[in-house]
């Protein structure tokens, strides 16, 4: 390269305060353009660089970077812009409408799979690594004048562009986040005063029902006695079953994926034991797949949705039913992703209750069914337990009886993703 004057004040003048670095953006530089052609012929293995730096530093399947080629394709979509924005910085690239709509993409996508804000960061820091990189191994193979000033301002061209589209994502993700923060937050207040409120009922209960019994009259009658003894005891469980929806609740956030990992057929194991005496006085067998697949999942999340799901199901058996049964299953997607199942005969749930049985305080039998204690949250709870792993809670009702609760978390082990290809194989 020759370096060769250029006359940059004769033709962007500096207004008075206005900063150099201003000006050196608009430089016009032959060897930006060279560079820009450059990046545009490479993009498709600067985008493969760029993936397999990524992939060496998350824990989430490679597939699942770019999940799917819309996503994939915006990759080397970035390139052309940004090589664009080199060769002409009056090109603005945020006012790039396809460009800042695959940034938003991006910025949810990352979210939705659980990464971290810092993640994100990073991510575009090896973008801004991967190009830049590029550029020192082709300059010296151009031939085209350059003063050293432009070569700065190739440099500078390069990394503003990157940090445009990862202030658009970064933007977009924590928008997303204060928004689930906001939301978790109404959502505690509402079930604080909730909580409150019902709290308040239940020891007004127990206190009453514990001074009766002080009375001589009654613990000497054995019926009065067992009666008031129920009362105390109904209010003080439900009363722990609230607060127990309230711790978890607080805990709602995605450091849940920095829990103990434990494999499938032992939380599966410990949810049914849980709940073997309510399943006993309910008349119900439980039932548990013996193909349960051997993979390590998030303890703590998925024993959370067993046991909402198993004491739903054994709270709205049918009692008409014979034998009544609820079964806990799970199978690998051919992907990788991990689905577990609870299925029962019990009462079901009516088709115009389905679209709100996720929502927090709803209850899908409170007006047709009577005796049954709950806060209308634990289908909720595991909805957002679900979604903070990168996952979704559903129901299914395809069969004449009964319903089946479901939940798909993503298997971010190899391994397991690995055990689920002899299965897909397997598949009619």
């Amino acid at each position: 390269m020759r370096p060769v004057a250029c006359n940059m004040l004769e033709h962007f003048p500096l207004s008075r305060g206005e900063p150099a670095a201003e000006m050196e953006i608009n430089i016009n530089c032959r060897l930006a353009a060279a560079l820009a052609g450059r990046m545009r012929e490479a993009r498709e293995d600067l985008t493969r660089r760029w993936l397999e730096r990524i992939v060496a530093r998350v824990e989430i399947d490679p597939n699942r970077v770019f999940p799917t080629d819309d996503l994939l394709d915006h990759v080397p979509l970035l390139m052309d812009r940004i090589a664009d924005y080199m060769e002409d910085p009056a090109d603005e690239i945020s006012a790039d409408a396809p460009v800042t709509a695959k940034a938003i993409e991006l910025g949810e996508l990352r979210y939705s799979q659980g990464f971290d804000a810092h993640e994100i960061l990073k991510e575009y820091e090896i973008l801004g690594g991967v190009l830049f990189a590029f550029l020192v191994r082709t300059v010296g193979d151009i031939d085209e004048e350059c003063t050293r000033p432009e070569l700065l301002a190739c440099a500078h061209r390069l990394f503003r562009a990157v940090a445009v589209i990862q202030q658009v994502t970064t933007t977009h993700y924590l928008r997303l986040a204060a928004e689930r923060v906001n939301e978790r937050e109404e959502r505690l207040r509402g079930f604080n005063r909730m909580v409150s409120h019902e709290l308040k009922n239940r020891i007004g209960a127990v206190l009453g029902a514990g001074q009766l019994l002080a009375d001589p009259d009654i613990s000497a009658d054995p019926s009065r006695r067992e009666r008031f003894s129920g009362i105390v005891v109904d209010n003080a469980q439900a009363m722990q079953g609230a607060l127990e929806n309230l711790i978890e609740l607080s805990r709602m956030d995605p450091g849940m994926r920095r829990q103990r990992n434990v494999v499938l057929p032992s939380v599966v194991a410990e949810a049914a034991r849980q709940l073997r005496e309510m399943a006993q006085s309910a008349g119900v067998e439980v039932r548990i797949d013996p193909e349960v697949p051997q993979v390590e999942v998030n303890a703590a999340a998925v024993e959370l949705a067993l046991t909402n799901y198993l004491s739903n199901a054994i709270k709205y058996s049918d009692p008409a039913a014979v034998p009544r049964w609820v079964r806990i299953g799970g199978h690998l997607e051919p992907g990788g992703e991990l689905v577990v199942e609870v299925e029962d005969n019990g009462l079901g749930v009516p088709p115009e209750k389905r679209a709100d049985l996720f929502t927090r305080f709803f209850r899908a039998h409170g007006e047709t069914v009577t005796g049954i204690e709950g806060t209308g949250l634990g289908l909720s709870i595991v909805r957002e337990t679900a979604e903070a792993l990168g996952g979704r809670a559903w129901a299914e009702f395809d069969r004449p009886e009964g319903s089946r609760f479901l939940i798909s978390l993503p298997s971010r082990r190899a391994e397991d993703r690995q055990a689920a290809l002899p299965q897909a194989d397997g598949e009619g």
